[in-house]
């Protein structure tokens, strides 16, 4: 990984063993001059991280795929004549959820995802094997600031929908026109300036003894429903 470094290889982030020593202080003194996101973890993340491969107490997320501009996500909603649908993702770290969401969301004709550079999954091979080939068609924003991005979408004319518990019934409001959904990260959930950030909140109601669902089944239940009342109201572009 170091060389991999020193040749300037592009990396999302690097996942560290806690308290690691020997060369592993190398690699992150390259990762801090190259100013690379560091996340440090506990042996047993570290290990699910890994797939059970062996990873000496450190893993990278290397980037293989190009990312998109939030400009690009809008233009190609405007191409296609269709009120503009996005997810956004506030600090969601599993790559296999970032997939899922993109496959999902795939099916259901969002235009594109915004995700934040630090402390989130980004375009990895585990993404793009977890999307089933969603990634060579769902446009990836990578921005520093979440509610930045979210005031951007706002200027532009979208909605902007938490998806969170405490909020109004997941059908209960008009998803046709322009809008962003906005998902929290694993145990973390929103943060709480991107949350006062949203518009309105919408939740999914659970009648078992479990309190929510995996963050992209939820995404799932959403992206469906807006594609529903898209297709009953002939998918406008505007309202």
């Amino acid at each position: 990984m170091l060389e991999a470094l020193k040749n300037n290889r592009a990396m999302e982030r690097i996942v560290v063993l806690k308290n690691a020593e020997g060369s592993i202080k190398k690699i992150l003194g390259a990762a801090k001059d190259k100013r690379i996101p560091v996340q440090y973890v506990e042996r047993a993340a570290l290990d699910r991280l890994s797939d059970g491969g062996r990873h000496q107490g450190v893993i990278a997320y290397v980037s293989e795929y190009g990312y998109a501009e939030i400009e690009d996500i809008l233009k190609s909603a405007a191409e296609k004549e269709e009120a503009p649908f996005v997810v956004v993702l506030d600090g969601l770290e599993d790559p296999h959820n970032l997939g899922a969401i993109m496959r999902s969301g795939e099916g259901a004709g969002i235009h594109g995802v915004i995700v934040p550079e630090r402390r989130a999954a980004g375009l990895t091979e585990a993404v793009a094997k977890a999307s089933a080939g969603a990634v060579e068609y769902v446009p990836v924003a990578k921005v520093p600031n979440i509610t930045r991005a979210i005031e951007k979408l706002k200027a532009a004319g979208l909605w902007i929908a938490a998806l969170d518990t405490g909020g109004d019934i997941w059908y209960s409001r008009d998803l046709t026109c322009g809008v962003a959904l906005v998902v929290g990260g694993e145990g973390k959930g929103l943060g709480r300036l991107v949350k006062e950030n949203c518009d309105f909140v919408l939740s999914l109601p659970m009648n078992g003894n479990l309190t929510s669902l995996n963050a992209s089944a939820a995404a799932a239940v959403l992206m469906y429903e807006a594609r529903r009342q898209r297709l009953m109201a002939q998918s406008p572009v505007s309202c």
